[in-house]
């Protein structure tokens, strides 16, 4: 038995039932902000959201796909990036009670671009809503599913989670850099 398979089964055998369930999804939170109104940070991702997160985690000199995006991580010192493809399900927005405010919500999904069977399925809901009048709230809340069974399972309960966890985090950064930038620059036009 290889290294790789020992530390495998032990990485099984040493884990909780949550720990296993994990191998059913697990919930990964992201928040940032974005120094512009509300309004203006709802109205350009209501516009084309795919668009946005695409301009956002592609640098422009990059060939466009029609929407594929890219995640990157730093691990160890040594940057991992892949293709993925984002559908957007749904935006929508709720006009908040008398404390909450008014909040527009997108569903997305996204998958790698290619072999995605091989790395985990995000399902996500990203929020947005005022913080104050000039600042806008991002918060992400998702649930990845680990791919090859137990396997996968193991491997997100040594390292997987992290790694996602960490490419959520840069993904909502990316964006909400993209939009103050963005939007900065349309506001001296």
């Amino acid at each position: 038995m290889s290294t790789s398979d020992m530390r495998i089964r032990h990485a099984l055998a040493s884990m909780t039932p949550a720990e296993r369930n994990m191998g059913k999804g697990r919930e990964i939170r992201s928040f940032d902000y974005v120094n512009h109104p509300y309004e203006r940070v709802r109205d350009a991702l209501s516009e084309d959201a795919a668009a946005v997160f695409q301009a956002a985690t592609k640098a422009a000199s990059e060939r466009a796909q029609t929407v594929a995006s890219a995640l990157r991580v730093n691990i160890a010192g040594l940057e991992v990036s892949s293709d993925i493809a984002i559908s957007i399900h749904s935006v929508e927005e709720k006009k908040g009670g008398a404390k909450a405010p008014l909040t527009t919500r997108i569903e997305l999904e996204w998958e790698a671009a290619k072999a995605p069977r091989l790395f985990p399925l995000m399902k996500a809901e990203l929020s947005i809503y005022a913080l104050t009048a000039t600042e806008t709230q991002l918060d992400f809340a998702g649930n990845y599913t680990p791919p090859l069974g137990p396997l996968g399972t193991a491997a997100n309960a040594l390292v997987g989670y992290r790694i996602a966890e960490a490419c959520v985090h840069r993904f909502l950064t990316d964006v909400a850099r993209y939009l103050r930038e963005g939007l900065s620059r349309e506001a001296k036009r």
